[in-house]
């Protein structure tokens, strides 16, 4: 099976710098970096007291990690409100966690170079486990003051009905 079907002219696998976030249907602003969608399966070894040395393996839980989001610092409250729906300080007591609606699934998005949709991926029941809402401070740096959003998740899978899409020719382009 050629690994680009739909472009089999292509050889080069796509860049990691350009994709798009989106929570509550609505793209996130200045996202500029996602950690990667991480799964692992534990090992579980068994063995009969009769058996050989040599224990049996298998499939154990499921564990999918963190998801980190990095974004240079505006006055876009997104990160800081979503962080504020698991625990906000000094709101009174009874009313500092949002159980109703502290976890959200997202959807992020890939694009090759010429700006098409490639890959996409669910992430369901997200929520804040830490955030950063400022980086160190240094008056001799020259660097963006980013913030960042630890998304603790409960899975994910790839959206199977994004597909890949024709590119366009240098032809087709200018036409």
């Amino acid at each position: 099976m050629a690994i680009f079907p739909a472009n089999p002219q292509r050889l080069d696998p796509y860049k990691n710098f350009i994709f798009r976030l989106k929570w509550d249907g609505v793209y996130v602003a200045g996202i500029s970096k996602v950690s990667s969608l991480k799964r692992s399966t534990e090992v579980v070894e068994h063995r009969s007291g009769g058996d050989p040395s040599t224990a049996h393996k298998s499939p154990g839980r499921q564990k999918y990690e963190a998801i980190t989001l990095e974004r240079g610092l505006t006055q876009d409250k997104n990160f800081h409100d979503w962080a504020g729906l698991v625990w906000n300080f000094n709101a009174g007591l009874g009313s500092e966690v949002s159980l109703a609606n502290f976890r959200k699934d997202i959807y992020l998005e890939f694009y090759n170079e010429a700006g098409q949709l490639v890959i996409a991926y669910k992430i369901y029941r997200c929520w804040v486990s830490e955030y950063q809402a400022l980086p160190d401070l240094d008056a001799n740096a020259n660097a963006v003051a980013i913030e960042h959003l630890k998304l603790e998740n409960e899975g994910w899978e790839r959206d199977t009905g994004v597909t890949e899409p024709q590119e366009p020719t240098l032809s087709s382009v200018s036409t």
